[in-house]
Order: C-alpha cells, then structure tokens, then sequence
C-alpha cells in the first residue's frame, strides 16, 4: 500500500455506464443493461472504490461527479450503496459538491429523496431542447413536459443547485428555435446552464446521417441540414447576451452560472487537478500520470474480484515517454498508463486554463513549472496580445471576447 501524506485534492468521478437507449449523437462508453448486469456491476464497482481508498485514502476528496451513460435510470439503493462506500474508503470534505446526471423520464421522487440522503447535493438535468421535434431528432427517450415534471420533482425534493444541460446546432435548428429553448429554460431559474454545439462524432448514428453537413460546416461552406458557421455564431452569441442579462456568469466557454454556483468538479478538470475515475473505461489523472480503466464490461467486473497493484515497469513507456516517478497507482484493470511530460503539462495549463474566463495566472504557471511563463510562451503572448485575442491584467492572462471566439487557434499557438 502507497503512503500519501501530502493530504493534496482528489476529485472523484464515478461511471456509471447504462443507459435505457443511446442517444443518436452520443459517442460516450453507454449501453442497455438489465437490472441484473446492473447490480453485478456496482457490486465490482464498490471492489474497485474499496481497493483505490487502500491505497489513496489520504487524499482529501472535495468533489464527487457521478456521470454515465444515465446514473439515474439505476435504483436508488445501488446509487446509495457507492456513495456509502465512498465515504468509508476516502477522505470526502463536509462542503464536497456531489453531483448526479439525470435524465427526464428516469427520476422519481423516492430516488430524489434516497439522493439527498446520500449526500447528494447537485443535479444535472440533461435537456437538450424544450422542442419535441428535436428530442425526437436527438433520439432522446423523454419529452420536454416530462423535463419538467423532473425538475418540479427536484425543486419540490430541497434541491438547490441545479444544471441544465443544452445543446445547439442541431440539425435543422434556427437561432429563433434555439432561443425559445433557452428563454424557456432561463423562466425556470436553474443556479446553472451548461450550453454546448452539437459535435458529430464518427461511430455515431449522427455521423451517418449528418457527415457532410458535418464537414461542409467545419469548412465554413454551404450547409443542408445543420446550421451553418453564421448561424452557430449568431446562436453563440445570442446565448451569452440572453444568459449575461439574465444574471448568469458565463465562467467558460459552454458553462454559465449563478454568482456562487460554478460548477467546481469542472474547475478542477480545467485547473488540472489530480481526479480519479471510477468505473468502466474511467480516465484518472493522479500526479501526472494519466490511467485508463479497461472498456470492456465483463472483463472490468472480473478484474474486480481480483484488483492487484502493478508495478511501473508493467506499462513500459513508448519510445520517447517517461518512466513514472513518485506515486504510482497502476493496477490489472487499467489498459493504458501515460505520463504527461513536462511539454504537455503546459501545453493543458493554456489551453484548459484559458477555456476559463478568468484565465491562467502568471504565479500559478510559475508555481507548477518553476519558470516564468515569458520563459516558454513569450513570443506567443506577444503575437497574439497584438491580435487582440488575449488580455493581460494583474497577473492573469485571459481570451478577449474575439479570442473566444476564436478559441480553436488561440489554443493551437500554445502547443509546443
């Protein structure tokens, strides 16, 4: 057993991967699974969350996010379980943001309560569209009165901070569509809204449909079916003066808040915090080592029943990587241990950093490389403070409105 005594954050997600139908852009590890797969799979689940708090249960675990697939389509008493499990193998902090997908249509006030009990203290809704027509383009199982009915159920339950997740762009969708969507979410005072442009991904019945429009929109040219670049601007647009006038604080670029209800386990992605996945194909990145849990469903639930430490020569790095040092938590179930190089974690500072509208500080680069910041980026920092795409102000360097805009290149100028 490793000994950490540096008492550092972790931040926790948890995999849950079943869902009742994959949605038809969804390209995340989800599948049907029948109540019996289910149980057998929290109960490998619970193995593997009692074998990492062995071994990392000094970490001081200030944000749990139970993601999926749809976590809560499972009965709430396994939801129950791995919360209580958590909580017996790790050192979770009393103000811990604990957050649950949920989709409309799998939410009953029983598993609502039974959350709440759990320590539970965050929901994400996911809606997509308040249009029916579009749900059903989506391929979602739910429609736009039964969102409604969930988030009645949620408000009614005691919860207080709640996302709602949109996504625009979709195929046939007008700025006039999407902003009666978003006016109708805004009436509903969520504390938080999560906005993101559809993204076809290959493998996906989208991609199928849509793969032409999908290039033809990324080559800025005519498009058919999908909204074209001037139409995704507009849409853009239009959602931070809609959401900045209604009171939200867009903190990055697809995330707008309440003042006080940031979403803090995103944070900590886009900070670089050290965060564990727990789960089916779960990603972890502890101590610049990036793991990857294995994807295949029965092959996870066996190794569970026999978790073993591996040491680091077991993942020989490819030519041109680096030998892990200091902590090390590789085990039988990971199919893949990275270290990021020292390169690469500056390369994430910018470009996850400045996804913030707040940015990067000069003191927090300094701090995590021992080198100023003019030291690797100056050249960059220069070119693009006089194209007006970043502003540098008391030590932080941030995108302007038009960097945001054109946040793709800003981000391509800090690779190394």
């Amino acid at each position: 057993m490793i000994s950490i005594m540096r008492n550092r954050n972790l931040e926790l997600y948890i995999h849950t991967p079943f869902c009742v139908k994959k949605c038809d852009y969804c390209d995340f590890l989800s599948f049907p699974g029948d109540s019996k797969t289910q149980t057998q799979y929290i109960h490998a689940l619970l193995q593997e969350i009692r074998f990492y708090g062995e071994q990392m249960g000094a970490y001081i675990v200030p944000t749990i996010y139970i993601g999926g697939g749809t976590p809560s389509w499972l009965e709430p008493e396994l939801m129950t379980a791995v919360l209580d499990q958590v909580y017996q193998s790790f050192h979770v902090t009393k103000d811990a943001e604990i957050t649950i997908e949920c989709n409309p249509g799998t939410v009953t006030a029983a598993k609502l309560k039974a959350y709440q009990q759990a320590g539970i203290n965050r929901l994400s809704i996911g809606l997509q569209s308040a249009d029916n027509e579009e749900l059903k383009i989506l391929g979602r199982i739910h429609t736009y009165e039964q969102f409604l009915k969930t988030y009645e159920l949620a408000r009614n339950g005691g919860f207080s901070n709640i996302n709602i997740d949109l996504i625009s762009g979709l195929p046939y969708q007008t700025l006039e569509k999407f902003l009666r969507t978003l006016q109708q979410v805004v009436r509903l005072k969520p504390e938080h809204i999560s906005a993101y442009s559809l993204i076809i991904e290959k493998g996906t019945p989208f991609y199928e449909r849509y793969k032409f429009d999908a290039v033809a929109q990324q080559a800025g040219i005519h498009t058919e079916i999908l909204p074209d670049e001037d139409e995704s601007y507009r849409i853009t647009k239009a959602t931070q003066d809609i959401l900045k006038s209604a009171g939200y604080e867009q903190y990055e670029i697809s995330n707008f808040a309440k003042p006080g209800f940031a979403c803090r386990h995103n944070i900590g992605y886009w900070t670089r915090e050290n965060y564990l996945g727990l789960g089916l194909g779960a990603a972890s990145l502890v101590e610049n080592v990036r793991y990857s849990n294995t994807r295949e469903l029965y092959e996870y639930m066996d190794l569970c029943k026999k978790l073993q430490f591996l040491p680091p020569e077991d993942f020989a790095p490819e030519e041109g990587m680096e030998q892990p040092q200091g902590e090390w938590f590789g085990s039988n179930l990971h199919v893949s241990a990275e270290v990021v190089s020292r390169k690469s974690q500056m390369e994430e500072f910018m470009f996850l950093g400045l996804r913030m509208n707040e940015g990067v500080t000069r003191a927090d680069f300094e701090r995590n490389f021992g080198v100023p910041i003019e030291a690797v980026y100056l050249e960059v920092l220069d070119k693009l403070k006089k194209q007006e795409l970043i502003v540098t102000m008391g030590g932080r360097i941030a995108l302007t409105d038009r960097g945001m805009d054109l946040g793709n290149y800003v981000m391509s100028k800090f690779l190394l």
